[in-house]
């Protein structure tokens, strides 16, 4: 007697189709494959991408030719955020803005002049527009830029 805990759940497993086994079955004469044709061959099998001698769609897109240059990925940040992030040891750097939601890990990050800085920080990032520069260094801060 087989235990109730190895059998399968009620009503999910289904009995397998037997087919050409006589008009009876309900899968007898044609066991499922219509009338005539191609596909209704014993051993019948045709190539991935073939749509009935229509110009397959694979030779219908043109090809792709040359390269494609893949840049850096570059997260922009302004002055103006920078006054809302703490600053450890007046320190900016990457690790801060990932903390602070401003940027998400792996990209490069660029420093850009829009806003304003009251206060002195040191901001690390990977580039710096000039304008973005002029205020940190206004406000009394410095910048360092990353490899």
């Amino acid at each position: 007697m087989v235990s109730v805990e190895f059998l399968p759940a009620e009503g999910s497993v289904k009995k397998k189709i037997r087919r050409g086994r006589g008009n009876s079955s309900g899968h007898g004469g044609e066991s499922g494959r219509g009338h005539k044709g191609q596909k209704s061959r014993t051993g019948y099998s045709r190539r991935a991408g073939f749509e009935g001698g229509q110009m397959p769609l694979y030779r219908r897109l043109p090809k792709k030719r040359g390269f494609t240059r893949v840049r850096p990925e570059v997260e922009v940040v302004n002055v103006s955020l920078l006054e809302n992030i703490e600053a450890k040891d007046g320190i900016i750097g990457i690790q801060e803005l990932i903390a602070s939601g401003a940027v998400k890990t792996g990209c490069r990050v660029k420093v850009l002049g829009n806003g304003d800085l009251s206060r002195k920080v040191t901001v690390s990032a990977h580039s710096f527009s000039a304008s973005a520069v002029e205020k940190i260094n206004k406000a009394g801060g410095s910048t360092q830029v990353l490899a």
